[in-house]
């Protein structure tokens, strides 16, 4: 049967590679940006529903909870949307914990908490199946290491995956809720040479990772029936280093 998967931040890397494959895989994607991208009218043209959602928006978010509400089903939620502001913007510090608080934390509490009946409706609509369902949320390996740059952008990802332990214990054993913790998975195209060995000398496994990493890891995660509540590192082994 095919399933449906609501995921954040389409237009680009991670969220975009999800996107063509889900649909590839036949299933239906509902997709939200911010900013508009040549990627969103391919996926369109795929079949997506796309949905234009400024996650600092209150409004916003409303209807992009209204608008999935209205579907006939929702197996998987995949928040991928990020915002990476480093700590010496031109906002104000509160302003700037605000923003990461917002987009990382605030948005999906409330996102989960509204569309959960439709997850475990979907769950029981699969013979009732323990774990059917799934919210994946991708965090940051520097949810656990900290950054000297990011502060308020890594307290948020590691606030987020805080709401993966809640969510798994109020949403079981119909709806499985884990984290994905990536480091460096691609390039930019603006990186730069002297950037790009700096960033593989921090690894033990010195290459890019790719978006396939990723895409096998939420498959592992969608077919399991045994694993909720918990946090899984992408990181080519940084933490020993």
């Amino acid at each position: 049967m095919n399933k449906t998967v609501l995921i954040t931040g389409v237009g680009k890397r991670i969220g975009y590679a999800l996107a063509k494959y889900f649909l590839a895989r036949g299933d239906n994607v509902i997709g939200t940006y911010r900013s508009h991208y040549d990627s969103i009218e391919q996926l369109r043209k795929l079949g997506a529903t796309l949905i234009q959602c400024d996650l600092t928006e209150s409004t916003s978010i409303a209807n992009l909870i209204e608008q999935v509400n209205g579907a006939a089903r929702l197996d998987c939620i995949i928040h991928n949307a990020s915002d990476w502001l480093p700590d010496n913007n031109s906002l104000s510090p509160g302003e700037t914990i605000n923003r990461m608080m917002q987009v990382h934390v605030n948005a999906p509490y409330e996102i989960n908490l509204a569309l959960a009946d439709l997850l475990i409706n979907s769950a029981k609509l699969n013979n009732d199946a323990i774990g059917a369902s799934n919210i994946i949320h991708i965090t940051d390996y520097v949810a656990e290491k900290g950054s000297k740059k990011h502060i308020a952008y890594a307290a948020s990802k590691a606030a987020l995956h805080n709401l993966t332990l809640s969510f798994a214990t109020k949403l079981a054993p119909h709806v499985k809720v884990n984290s994905i913790a990536p480091a460096m998975i691609l390039f930019n195209e603006h990186d730069d040479d002297a950037y790009k060995v700096n960033a593989l000398a921090k690894a033990i496994l010195p290459k890019e990772a790719g978006n396939q990493e990723i895409i096998a890891l939420v498959e592992y995660l969608q077919s399991s029936h045994y694993v909720t509540g918990r946090s899984y590192a992408v990181d080519g082994g940084r933490q020993l280093m």
